[in-house]
């Protein structure tokens, strides 16, 4: 049975993941025209949320939170970063949904015995990211060898995978500045 606490941990991350999608990384970069001074990417906010609830909350929670987050932009309403619908699950986007289940499980190792370290934090962070990014590649190969397009395999690499891979890896920088913190509330909560 579903308890109180579990239940307001499981709505916290959805309405945090459900925000987090909506925010666009800007890059500010310096143009002798002023008209336009921001560069937006193509990726949102939603890998480093999870990475940080899963630190949180713990692997049953995100896990119930991210299923959620899916229904909703599958058959409610279009929440995922490029739209939604049931159509969704043939774009390349889906499989990178599907790889954030792998994140998840591998960033949750962490939780296990207060091994949350700067050097396991950032070893895992890395692994995590390494495995959304091959769930999705993989998810990609398939219609791409079932039709015969190699060449619209090779687009949704470089515009799914090398474009944001190092965008990726680079939002967990930040993180390392909540380790602490979240082993104190932690420790806190426990004792």
């Amino acid at each position: 049975m579903l308890n109180f606490y579990k239940f307001v941990e499981i709505i916290v991350s959805l309405q945090t993941i459900l925000i987090s999608t909506m925010l666009p990384i800007y890059i500010p970069l310096p143009f002798m025209d002023q008209t336009s001074n921001s560069f937006e990417l193509p990726i949102t906010w939603n890998i480093p949320t999870l990475i940080l609830l899963t630190l949180i909350f713990g692997r049953k929670a995100v896990f119930s939170a991210f299923t959620i987050y899916i229904i909703i932009g599958l058959f409610f309403y279009p929440v995922f970063l490029n739209g939604g619908s049931i159509g969704y699950l043939l774009t390349p986007n889906f499989g990178y949904l599907l790889g954030t289940y792998a994140l998840i499980r591998i960033i949750d190792n962490l939780n296990k015995n207060n091994n949350l370290k700067v050097i396991n934090f950032l070893k895992n962070g890395f692994m995590a990211i390494i495995a959304l990014h091959i769930t999705g590649i993989i998810y990609n190969v398939v219609p791409s060898i079932t039709y015969n397009q190699f060449n619209l395999f090779f687009y949704n690499l470089g515009k799914y995978s090398a474009g944001k891979i190092l965008y990726h890896l680079i939002t967990l920088l930040p993180l390392l500045l909540l380790i602490k913190p979240i082993k104190y509330f932690k420790k806190a909560y426990n004792d």
